[in-house]
């Protein structure tokens, strides 16, 4: 009897895994086309007869073309300069804004939480012709401003949300003994809870990053310079000019895409363990 559970149990496991394996291979597939068809030359992306499964010769010298075919070096720079902004006020406000949320009891906290959570169902769509009229307005159009300035403001409703959450958790008790000490609110908020949130600080600087590197509608509407363009509008432009050499259109992809690959496994852990925050008490 407890053979056939066993073999049951191994058979399960078997498909269970099995099954994660193939949904796995539909992930990095594309990848692995990818960063294979980088190193080749644009007329054997496509061979079949024989499939060549990696070059035996790589072509590192697509990625020079690449670069020289358009100002990539530009387009990082700038990207980096939107999300190194977007870093620094989403992880200062979110925080902040969590911490009143969650250490703080002062009257109508909960109504007010409750109006930012809701914000997270209104589309993107609804609230972007009033945002560009508003930059607009002021000026701004056709800067880094509109990208960097609104993270100054809040970080985003589920930033607040996941930092608020992960703070719900830390003993309340360390805020009394703090206060007994003679700490006024910004001293607990800077000097205890903050360095206990390092974690959730991570999960949030980590979805933030992901979001501004890979942001394409954001740049679209606001950048109409070349020198501002960022990498993904690059990317686009690249390839309007060079929608027949794939194997440079690859390459550059692949010099977009690195950056986000790594930071994820670096930071997967994290990312993980944001999902959980969520499940934590409220």
């Amino acid at each position: 009897m407890r053979r056939k559970k066993k073999v049951s149990y191994y058979v399960k496991r078997t498909f269970f895994y099995g099954f994660l394996l193939l949904l796995s291979l539909i992930c990095v597939i594309p990848l692995y086309w990818m960063v294979r068809s980088s190193f080749m030359k644009n007329t054997a992306i496509y061979s079949m007869r024989p499939f060549i499964i990696w070059p035996e010769k790589m072509l590192w010298s697509n990625y020079a073309d690449a670069m020289k075919a358009a100002d990539f070096l530009k387009y990082a720079l700038n990207t980096i300069t939107i999300t190194a902004g977007s870093l620094a006020g989403t992880l200062l406000t979110s925080s902040m804004a969590a911490y009143a949320f969650s250490r703080v009891r002062w009257k109508g906290r909960d109504f007010c939480f409750g109006m930012i959570l809701t914000t997270m169902m209104l589309p993107g769509t609804v609230t972007l012709i009033p945002q560009f009229l508003i930059w607009r307005n002021l000026h701004m159009v056709n800067t880094f401003f509109p990208l960097i300035l609104p993270s100054f403001f809040g970080g985003g409703a589920f930033n607040i949300f996941l930092m608020r959450q992960f703070f719900l958790g830390i003993p309340r008790e360390l805020d009394d003994s703090a206060r007994i000490d003679g700490a006024g609110p910004f001293q607990i908020y800077w000097r205890i809870i903050l360095p206990l949130a390092k974690s959730a600080m991570i999960v949030v600087a980590l979805f933030t990053f992901l979001n501004n590197w890979n942001d394409f509608f954001g740049p679209l509407i606001y950048l109409n310079d070349k020198q501002h363009f960022t990498l993904a509008l690059g990317l686009l432009q690249f390839r309007g000019d060079y929608d027949s050499k794939w194997n440079l259109l690859m390459a550059a992809s692949t010099i977009v895409v690195t950056p986000c690959i790594i930071v994820y496994l670096i930071g997967q852990k994290y990312l993980i363990e944001g999902i959980s925050l969520t499940g934590m008490k409220a």
